[in-house]
């Protein structure tokens, strides 16, 4: 007979009652099972019962030690006990996409959009070494100051800044992570990373491509950033058309309910008055590039330096349009977490649904 390891239950679940009715129910199922065996008696159907149970509760000790490391605010908290619409936020595009207080300024009135359209935001960053879902004016303001002297953080720099107890900025894969684990689906930015241009020689793509296609995440934004190799880059993703936010609900619902494990990028179209200056932004990009490639500067540094020098080159114009589309991109990823919102109401209230 093989050896059992030895089954501990997890302490209750800290988090909403399905965790913990789900908790429940695996337990009084075991109760149940083992009153109806003598003591001892170990058949292969208890057996594969004592396994599944095991490997049910070490990952849900896994994600209490996930959630116990993290810092909720209160708001996005509550927000997500009720099943109201909550929207995860970047902080790079605070600390290293445009100089203080422009930076604050913005992230204040993005916040107010997603608020004035129904939805709770949560900017995360780690802070102190802590991770943070949700951030107050004080600490905003802070992560604003320290601009370009917190860390640009991706999925593979967590431990590290976590570890070192620094402060780090997370970009759009890290805070994909972060959002997809406290259970916050939709998450709005301004552009998504990409196959950098001349790619094939140094092999730079952003981490935000292979993110998407391990967490289930709805990503709302203006496309990929222009300064990179877009054709491309869209090799990478397979395209259709939406458009309503209702429409755009039922998709996500439907990558949730079939528990797909990957993401989506949701392209929301520029405000028309922007998109006269494409062509003038299109130009500074390819002398930024060319200064990039005699400055050798690559990597995480690659797209900081290029939204700075395009900014320069364009008179501000670039970092003008760039905020605009940020403030779209929150207009229309409030309603599309609204949307979802109440459709996943709707069906808990009994109204039928398929995923197909």
């Amino acid at each position: 007979m093989p050896e059992l390891p030895p089954l501990r239950r997890p302490p209750l679940p800290r988090c909403p009652v399905p965790r913990e009715s789900h908790f429940l129910s695996f337990s009084r199922r075991f109760d149940s099972a083992r009153e109806r065996r003598p003591c001892g008696a170990l058949t292969s159907a208890s057996l594969a019962e004592h396994w599944e149970l095991h490997a049910v509760w070490s990952r849900m000790e896994q994600n209490d030690s996930i959630l116990g490391s993290l810092k909720i605010a209160p708001d996005v908290n509550d927000a997500l006990l009720c099943g109201n619409p909550v929207v995860a936020l970047e902080s790079t595009i605070i600390s290293h996409g445009m100089p203080y207080p422009q930076n604050l300024q913005t992230a204040k009135e993005v916040q107010a959009i997603l608020k004035a359209n129904g939805a709770v935001p949560a900017t995360i960053a780690i802070l102190d070494g802590v991770p943070c879902i949700g951030l107050n004016n004080e600490q905003l303001e802070r992560l604003a100051k320290l601009g370009s002297k917190a860390q640009k953080t991706a999925r593979r720099d967590i431990s590290h800044v976590v570890a070192s107890g620094g402060n780090g900025a997370t970009t759009v894969s890290a805070t994909m992570f972060f959002a997809s684990k406290v259970g916050i689906p939709v998450f709005v930015t301004g552009g998504v990373g990409g196959v950098h241009r001349h790619a094939e020689t140094t092999m730079d793509i952003s981490s935000d491509l292979t993110e998407l296609g391990k967490t289930p995440m709805a990503v709302i934004s203006a496309g990929v950033k222009s300064i990179l190799d877009i054709p491309r880059t869209l090799e990478y993703l397979v395209p259709c058309r939406l458009d309503t936010p209702e429409q755009c609900a039922r998709l996500i619902y439907a990558n949730m309910k079939l528990g797909l494990g990957s993401g989506m990028l949701i392209a929301v179209p520029a405000p028309e008055e922007h998109v006269a200056a494409g062509n003038a932004i299109e130009s500074a990009i390819k002398k930024a590039l060319e200064e990039a490639k005699v400055k050798n500067v690559a990597g995480n540094a690659a797209t900081p330096f290029l939204l700075s020098r395009v900014n320069e080159l364009t008179g501000g114009a670039s970092l003008l349009a760039n905020i605009a589309l940020v403030k779209n991109n929150a207009l229309i990823g409030a309603r599309i977490a609204v949307a979802l919102a109440d459709l996943r109401r709707s069906l808990k209230n009994g109204q039928p649904w398929s995923a197909l």
